[in-house]
């Protein structure tokens, strides 16, 4: 029913939205005569605000130059995608992108750090309300099966050197499975799992994501998170984790600073700031732009990854195989934590290193990069210059 009342409240809101456009276009465009008049710079800075606080956000385009995108696997759930380029001489890498709300574009700035001198690959997970029943459910066992095949896949179709790396929530799914993958004895196994910035252990420094998960009961986030899926969606009657109620939790985790940054760029409107405008919009571009997630996996991972804290605690299973990360002996591991990550708090993800007591220390390394949140782990100016330098020379090291 509250998926139905966000869409109704959308088209409820279309007369204003047209309104809203007229008005920017009346007041704003240079060739207009009212753009001239007093009180035009207000209204159509107003104007401006409103369409974007309102807007639906569609998914961004990866905008990398020099590249083409190619759908290497397509899954029900998730397309591995492959940035062609010249590979030779270079070290092949899985890239896998949370599962979370945002899509992953969201890495555009670690694959750009990446492309000179990797061979990029790219889990691409789909919107679930664009998933039809008849796909069946997916569950937090499934994602561990599709990062298995994923390894396979490039260690038999692309060489079989290949060097992993996990962002935030899927550092687990992607422990779990290089773990089963050992314990099985496989030959398809990565050189190296780089993870960054996720709960491995979620009782360590934990954040008001975590305290969330504990403190409320688990029938609380069925009852309360779980909607299905409208009509007018290809993924019809799906249960799923709705993106829109996703990005209300984002937004309540720092208030005043969005409302801040929407002021901000109402002013730069006014002052004609068009750069700093430009920023802003890029910025909430892909902020603004979540997905659905599917409601089994969701729940999965409340359950396993918060409040059992089933990985650490040597409890955790995968269609009823012990998930047994001491089994890993041969990939090097390299953790990275941000020291002010308001989301894995300090600890969470170096707790690998006592999971994965067999790997030598000699091919263990972590990072904890001072100054650093959340985003900044994999995003922006300390990722390339600081993080992304460790993450090179750590995957050189053990090729």
């Amino acid at each position: 029913m509250l998926y139905k009342l966000y869409e109704a409240q959308h088209l409820a809101l279309m007369p204003m939205r047209y309104m809203a456009e007229l008005s920017r276009g009346w007041f704003g465009h240079p060739f207009s005569p009212f753009a001239y008049a007093p009180f035009a710079r207000r209204l159509a800075a107003s104007s401006d605000l409103f369409l974007r606080v309102t807007q639906r956000y569609e998914k961004p385009d990866w905008d990398i130059e020099g590249v083409d995108i190619e759908v290497a696997l397509d899954k029900p759930f998730c397309k591995l995608i492959h940035f062609k380029q010249s590979a030779a001489g270079k070290a092949k890498v899985l890239l896998v992108a949370p599962l979370s709300g945002h899509h992953a574009t969201l890495l555009r700035d670690t694959v750009r750090a990446l492309l000179p001198e990797h061979d990029v690959w790219v889990t691409d997970w789909v919107d679930a309300r664009m998933v039809p029943l008849s796909a069946g459910p997916f569950h937090l066992d499934d994602y561990v099966d599709y990062v298995c095949e994923w390894i396979r896949f490039l260690s038999d179709a692309a060489g079989p050197e290949l060097h992993v790396i996990s962002v935030c929530q899927p550092t687990v799914p992607v422990l779990a499975a290089i773990s089963l993958m050992a314990s099985r004895n496989e030959t398809h196994r990565p050189r190296t799992m780089v993870m960054m910035g996720g709960p491995i252990d979620a009782r360590r420094s934990p954040t008001a994501v975590n305290n969330l998960a504990t403190r409320k009961p688990f029938s609380w986030f069925e009852q309360n998170l779980i909607h299905r899926v409208p009509e007018k969606y290809p993924g019809y009657s799906r249960r799923v984790y709705p993106g829109f109620l996703q990005h209300l939790g984002f937004v309540a985790m720092n208030p005043n600073r969005h409302v801040s940054a929407h002021w901000d760029y109402y002013n730069h409107l006014m002052r004609g700031d068009g750069e700093s405008a430009e920023s802003h919009r890029r910025f909430y571009d892909e902020y603004n732009a979540v997905l659905d997630m599917p409601a089994e996996y969701y729940l999965d991972t409340v359950k396993t990854v918060f409040q059992d804290v089933a990985l650490p605690k040597g409890r955790m299973f995968v269609r009823d195989e012990l998930v047994r990360p001491q089994a890993i002996r041969e990939t090097a591991l390299l953790t990275v934590e941000g020291e002010l990550d308001d989301i894995s708090g300090n600890g969470q993800t170096e707790a690998a290193h006592s999971l994965c007591l067999n790997i030598p220390r000699d091919r263990r390394e972590h990072l904890l990069a001072p100054g650093v949140g959340h985003y900044g782990i994999f995003s922006g100016r300390r990722w390339r210059d600081l993080i992304y330098p460790r993450v090179r020379e750590f995957i050189k090291k053990h090729s």
